[in-house]
């Protein structure tokens, strides 16, 4: 099958990642909670992967690196770790749900009030996001990159107008390992990442990294490995927001899929770029799609059949073409809402530089097909 679904969860993995993998699984030891040799070997190991995840997104410090199962607990851990009774939010159209639907439930206990900035002129405009802060306005939430089209928002412009009390949250979902992301340059206050997309890792990996102006209240309560006579939670970094044992395989994948990019990044990243410019030329000269992305380094184009609904050309691309894609409404309802898509979705194609040009020859060929089918009405 050719995979083209590389932001739901990356499908080709570096053989470096592999192979950690497999040697994590075929010996582990639970790192940080025994003394023997084996157990300190894996906790120098999530150490080692605190440092590089600090060091490649311009972070705090490996201590203010804290390690989830996936972006959206990431995000969770923030958002209602941060929040008190009576702060205000402002977020944007092109927020996921993994932003959306925690604020909302934040919103419904009465606990918080938010205010969502819309597309102008299909842009995140950092003076729109001023217009909607409050003197009461405790946290900027946005993404760095659109899951639905690829579209990035310029962060770092608006931190430049933010007052200095409010703090910025961004969600690296998409935008970890494909733009380039600076936490003290943009001035991100916490950074939410999945580890199993553009960072090159396995699914299960996640993490959120913390500026010194965050004080997050944990989340989940449990075991952590250290002060264990106190029945709190301990008061400090990353043990106090770590419960239970972690992911070690996911986290050497990490590991090794983020040293990977300080390798090769800037390359996969040129490569994934030129193959969703190739695809965007492609379909804006075929009359029957019409296309939502512009070429992105985030790998993303979304588009959609003008006589069929999106789920309907993925099954297609699946069952008959053995295609991966992704087709609906892709967990982001603002933003299909603010590009009328609501009721057909959009097809997304998603490339990693693991992908060639000649399967974005097959997909294009699976479309005219499509296409021509549907006219013939065989569809």
């Amino acid at each position: 099958m050719i995979y083209f679904d590389n932001a739901a969860t990356g499908g080709t993995k570096p053989e470096t990642v592999l192979t950690a993998v497999k040697g994590a699984i075929s010996l582990c030891a639970n790192p940080g909670r025994s003394g023997h040799k084996l157990s300190l070997a894996c906790a120098q190991t999530v150490q080692n992967c605190r440092t590089v995840l600090s060091e490649y997104f311009d972070g705090y410090g490996f201590e203010r690196t804290v390690f989830t199962k996936n972006c959206s607990e990431a995000l969770n851990l923030a958002l209602f770790g941060l929040l008190k009774k009576g702060d205000h939010v402002v977020t944007t159209t092109l927020e996921h749900n993994s932003v959306l639907r925690p604020l909302e439930v934040l919103r419904q206990r009465g606990i918080i009030t938010y205010d969502v900035c819309p597309l102008v002129n299909g842009e995140i405009s950092p003076k729109q996001i001023l217009r909607l802060v409050k003197p009461h306005t405790r946290m900027v939430v946005l993404t760095t990159a659109s899951n639905v089209t690829g579209k990035s928002v310029p962060v770092y412009e608006i931190k430049q107008v933010l007052p200095e009390n409010v703090l910025l949250i961004c969600d690296g979902a998409q935008g970890g390992g494909h733009l380039p992301i600076s936490m003290k340059k943009w001035g991100v206050d916490a950074l939410a990442l999945a580890g199993h997309k553009g960072l090159m890792g396995i699914q299960g990996s996640g993490a959120l990294l913390l500026s010194e102006r965050c004080d997050v209240e944990p989340l989940l309560y449990g075991g952590t490995g250290s002060s264990s006579f106190s029945l709190d939670m301990p008061d400090f970094l990353p043990d106090r927001l770590e419960v239970g044992t972690l992911s070690f395989p996911a986290i050497v994948a990490l590991y090794e899929g983020v040293q990977y990019l300080m390798t090769d990044g800037k390359k996969a990243n040129e490569k994934t770029y030129a193959l969703t410019k190739y695809l965007c030329e492609k379909l804006h000269a075929n009359p029957h799609y019409k296309i939502y992305s512009a070429p992105n380094l985030c790998g993303i184009v979304a588009f959609a059949n003008r006589n069929l609904q999106s789920e309907i050309v993925s099954h297609l691309l699946s069952d008959v073409y053995s295609i991966a894609v992704r087709g609906g409404l892709h967990c982001a309802p603002l933003t299909h809402k603010a590009l009328g898509t609501g009721e057909n979705g959009l097809v997304r194609v998603s490339f990693s530089h693991f992908n060639t040009y000649a399967e974005i020859d097959e997909l294009l060929v699976a479309l005219d097909k499509i296409a021509t089918a549907n006219a013939d009405g065989l569809i």
